[in-house]
């Protein structure tokens, strides 16, 4: 994919004009200058606890944080997504790191058959912007909404301020969008799906991160050929697909690449494939993920990345 240039980058009217240079500054980060999103999503352990980094069939080093910052230094990644706390903790050990705060979290004990999903906003925008000030390499938050909870609206509402907020601060706000709630029976509905991208793009969000659709019954569709809906109905929000649970290196890729190239994705958001590995084939994987997300490869030259057969690197 060829590279953008700063003019080429689409500033939201609601960017200040005084910091229209940093929002095109995070934006180019983020994307390696490309209009792309690799976001390496390491929000699991408020999200999902300990359960995603020890156990069967999860590498050893998984179970020490700064496995995960080691992957980001040392691999190709736009942004590394995480809550305040843990960028806090190794943010100094790791300043090249682009750095995407998630601003709320909940744990998964609650389930829905007891009470519709809420995560609440931990800490407010200043506490970022004090860590950004003091040379933290913050280019964007994170938030998650889900749409059918009886709490959407509070949801809704905060992710509307905070990306009002950002954008007046130059951040670019990346949205986690996935319907769920006893009012949802079907969360991975195409039309869901598409629902929720054009709701990130009413909220003015610069990217969205939803599940891959999963089409039923006399739906023949694709996964990747219903997201093309989703992808249409986000506009000019970035869709990115949520990765899910570790499956082997071809299959992810096969299905990132469709994503991009027949769903329209404008990138992913990987983690636990990733960061579940060891650190040689973790960082591996990030640059066959970044070698189709940045530079279009195909599936089969970015498994030659991955088995080691070949080298990505990425200059911005």
């Amino acid at each position: 994919m060829p590279k953008i240039t700063r003019d080429q980058v689409k500033v939201p009217a609601d960017v200040l004009a005084d910091v229209r240079e940093t929002y095109v500054d995070n934006y180019m980060k983020a994307t390696r200058g490309t209009g792309r999103l690799m976001l390496f999503a390491c929000d699991q352990k408020v999200e999902h606890l300990n359960k995603d980094f020890y156990g069967e069939g999860i590498d050893i080093a998984d179970a020490e944080p700064e496995h995960l910052f080691k992957i980001g230094d040392q691999g190709v990644c736009g942004v590394l997504a995480g809550q305040r706390g843990l960028i806090a903790q190794y943010a100094a050990d790791y300043p090249n790191i682009n750095y995407l705060v998630k601003m709320n979290s909940k744990t998964n004990l609650v389930k829905t058959a007891q009470e519709d999903p809420y995560s609440p906003q931990l800490y407010d925008l200043e506490a970022v912007l004090a860590m950004r000030d003091n040379g933290v390499n913050i280019v964007g938050l994170g938030y998650t909404i889900y749409l059918g909870s009886e709490y959407e609206s509070t949801m809704l509402a905060e992710a509307g301020e905070l990306i009002a907020a950002a954008h007046a601060n130059g951040l670019l706000v990346v949205l986690w969008i996935y319907p769920r709630g006893k009012a949802v029976t079907a969360e991975k509905d195409p039309d869901l799906i598409a629902g929720a991208a054009g709701v990130a793009l009413c909220l003015g969000a610069d990217f969205v991160k939803v599940n891959p659709p999963k089409p039923e019954g006399d739906d023949k569709r694709t996964a990747a050929e219903a997201l093309k809906i989703a992808s249409m109905a986000a506009g000019r929000t970035g869709l990115v697909c949520a990765g899910g649970s570790t499956v082997d290196a071809e299959t992810f890729l096969t299905q990132l690449h469709d994503q991009i190239h027949v769903g329209g994705a404008d990138g992913n958001a990987t983690g636990r494939n990733i960061h579940q590995r060891s650190l040689d084939e973790a960082v591996r994987l990030t640059k066959a993920i970044s070698a189709i997300t940045l530079a279009d490869y195909t599936v089969a030259d970015a498994l030659k990345v991955f088995n080691g057969e070949a080298d990505f690197a990425w200059e911005d």
